[in-house]
């Protein structure tokens, strides 16, 4: 009988920070060794972090990613170590890619051999094609222990009747399967059915191996897990930390198809045993959801170089969902809560920005902007003095606000937090260089439900009304003029943001939104809107990407556009 002892080494790395990645490698490595591992398994392009995007084209990047790479080898011992790299050359101005996607096998302090990647991703977020080419060596599997083990890196994993089976046919035991897999909502659910498919193809266990962490709007969620031959996941790392998960992995010398594996949590792992259970505490879709959006704020922030955040604190449900988030992510005493009341500023919300910030216990700066709009009321008199007042004079508050905002993040060294949700992001409810004026979304990728859906769970979580349910229940308004509320512009969030969602992220068109039974009218105006949106989304900045189609990277149209979406 022999044994495989595996530590699956879900690590936040950086991308760039060679060094920094190294030092967290070989860390992990060493804990891997002291649990008497066999090997150490890490994630996708771990070296140089993931996506590493247009450095690929950097022959000087690659070139150092691969120094670094067999530095880290030369510290590699008996227990042998598996990682991500960028194999090949780089040819920035060859249209003919020569990197490959690749993860090195080490031993010995020696690099023993390699396997690159062989299904590209070219969809959603990815754009592996314009960087690598795709493995074209001879799959081989590489005996460790006296087991053969084979190696797959993402994708590859993701196709039926694909690699998989080319390993096992040539006498894979186990697979390996290194992975820089995005967090979206269910997306956890999914990795899981598609590789016990694999196994079901196979019969072989498979280890998934996931990143943890953020990079600029993606977040890695980790969530390694192990499967056995019967589909049974037995070894289960924590989502969006950092960890590295030990268990062992026997096999028989005459193995049978029905126990021709049988993996197993290995005693001293110092975890309790109940997380590591196919019925472990998985979290619930809002605590994914909650933990995403503060892993991504906090990386976002330190990485950067940043140890403070400000925002502006409206007494609404945005700003106050983006200050709990933020304070979560960083601990209150980082984040600073701009309150900037104007003439239409009802005496409630600056009551109820208040008493956020009580409950939070974060820092709070109150800057009135009436002198800085009446300024600009009579600075332009002269000139608007033939129109009626409207959205000209409204929108000139949101900017006063936005370059406050700016200028205390240029005295002190705050980076902003700005507070659109994705509703008003995708009608264009929100001002250039006022509301989007700032450096991170943090619920650029919430629909309006969801925003007030997340705050309900975490009042609930907390058992404490951190975020006062005033702020929850009061109609939603820019108070950016007397009475103004958004329902009188806007249908009601629950119908708006299902057929925002059928827009956008199920790509429907106006002829097929009606074949669904959608009003008319309300097609027309929010299709219109949506398309009049895109050059405000070009320049709104970036923000934590949760949904299967999130402004940005996903979801690419021209903003010079005249489809209007009718049968032809």
């Amino acid at each position: 009988m022999a044994t495989l002892r595996i530590a699956a080494c879900q690590l936040n790395l950086r991308v760039g920070d060679l060094l920094g990645n190294k030092e967290k490698i070989l860390g992990a490595y060493r804990k891997a060794q002291r649990m008497e591992c066999d090997i150490a398994v890490f994630s996708e392009l771990a070296v140089c972090g993931y996506p590493p995007e247009d450095l690929l084209l950097k022959p000087g990047f690659v070139q150092d990613t691969q120094k670094v790479l067999k530095d880290i080898a030369s510290n590699i011992s008996d227990c042998a170590a598996v990682i991500g790299y960028v194999d090949g050359k780089a040819a920035a101005a060859d249209p003919i890619k020569r990197t490959s996607n690749a993860a090195a096998i080490c031993s010995n302090g020696k690099i023993m051999g390699s396997y690159s990647k062989r299904t590209l991703p070219d969809y959603g977020v990815f754009d592996e094609e314009r960087y690598f080419s795709p493995g074209n060596e001879p799959l081989q599997t590489f005996k460790i222990s006296g087991i053969n083990v084979g190696i797959t890196i993402c994708e590859d994993m993701w196709i039926p009747n694909g690699i998989s089976n080319d390993l096992a046919s040539i006498g894979a035991e186990l697979i390996l399967n290194l992975n820089a897999s995005p967090f979206e909502k269910e997306k956890l659910q999914t990795r899981e059915r598609v590789l016990k498919d694999r196994v079901d193809e196979t019969q072989l266990p498979i280890v998934y191996v996931n990143q943890v962490g953020a990079q600029d709007e993606l977040i890695f969620d980790g969530g390694s897990f192990a499967l056995t031959a019967k589909k049974e996941i037995i070894a289960r790392a924590q989502q969006f930390k950092e960890e590295v998960l030990v268990f062992d992995i026997e096999t028989g010398s005459e193995p049978t198809i029905s126990d021709k594996y049988l993996a197993k949590v290995s005693s001293d792992t110092e975890r309790d045993k109940t997380t590591n259970s196919q019925s472990s505490s998985r979290l619930t879709e809002e605590e994914q959801v909650w933990n995403a959006l503060c892993l991504g704020t906090r990386d976002y922030v330190r990485k950067n170089g940043f140890t403070d955040v400000c925002l502006g604190l409206s007494g609404g449900i945005d700003s106050a969902l983006v200050a709990a988030i933020a304070c979560d992510a960083l601990g209150p005493e980082h984040v600073h809560a701009i309150l900037m009341p104007s003439r239409f500023s009802s005496t409630h919300s600056v009551s109820d920005a208040k008493a956020l910030v009580d409950n939070l216990k974060c820092h709070q700066m109150s800057i009135s902007i009436e002198p800085a709009h009446a300024a600009f009321l009579d600075m332009t008199k002269q000139y608007f003095a033939d129109f009626p007042e409207g959205i000209t004079e409204e929108n000139v508050q949101s900017r006063i606000r936005g370059t406050l905002l700016m200028a205390v993040s240029n005295k002190f060294g705050w980076l902003v937090l700005t507070t659109g949700n994705k509703s008003e992001l995708a009608v264009g409810y929100s001002t250039l260089y006022g509301d989007t004026a700032g450096a991170f979304s943090v619920i650029k990728d919430l629909w309006k439900t969801e925003v007030f859906n997340l705050a309900k769970w975490k009042n609930k979580k907390a058992e404490s009304e951190i975020i006062p349910n005033s702020i929850i229940t009061k109609p939603p308004s820019a108070e950016l003029r007397p009475d103004q509320r958004d329902d009188q512009t806007l249908p009601e969030y629950e119908l708006l943001d299902e057929l925002l969602k059928e827009i956008i992220e199920n790509d429907k068109v106006k002829h097929e939104l009606l074949e669904i039974g959608y009003d008319p009218k309300t097609v027309s105006q929010i299709s219109r809107l949506v398309d009049l949106a895109e050059y405000k989304r070009r320049q709104s900045p970036l923000g934590p990407k949760i949904s299967s189609k999130s402004f940005g990277r996903d979801r690419r149209l021209p903003i010079t556009n005249s489809y209007l979406g009718e049968n032809t």
